[in-house]
């Protein structure tokens, strides 16, 4: 039993080493970075590839609770939960928000621009 103990301590440091690297990022990037494993998400799952959309989909939920996660964002719950409750209802449950591929893209899509122009500064 000792050994499967050491593998989920290990598996919860690792975790808590991305969640520090994270949190050194901006919210810009950070949405930026949960935008691109959405969109993979989203063109794995039209090309007929749900395994590797569903891997792309748990890491962009895995993104977003670092970014919630994260005391810089606190003010920022009041969107960022609902999206989440959105990702996983589009992604797993029926869609009962009436969510698209488009919808999620063209929000993402915002947190590219600004980030692609704040590094051309």
């Amino acid at each position: 039993m000792q050994i499967v103990t050491d593998i989920i301590n290990l598996e919860e440091l690792k975790k808590e080493l991305a969640g520090e690297r994270w949190n050194k990022l901006s919210i810009i990037e950070q949405m930026t970075n949960i935008g691109c494993d959405v969109d993979r998400a989203i063109c794995l799952r039209n090309e007929g590839k749900l395994d590797y959309s569903r891997n792309a989909f748990n890491r962009a939920i895995e993104l977003l609770d670092f970014t919630i996660a994260d005391p810089k964002n606190k003010k920022r719950w009041n969107e960022l939960c609902p999206l989440k409750d959105h990702l996983i209802d589009y992604f797993v449950y029926d869609n009962k928000y009436a969510t698209s591929d488009e919808w999620f893209q063209k929000y993402f899509s915002y947190f590219s621009h600004i980030h692609r122009s704040q590094k051309g500064k």
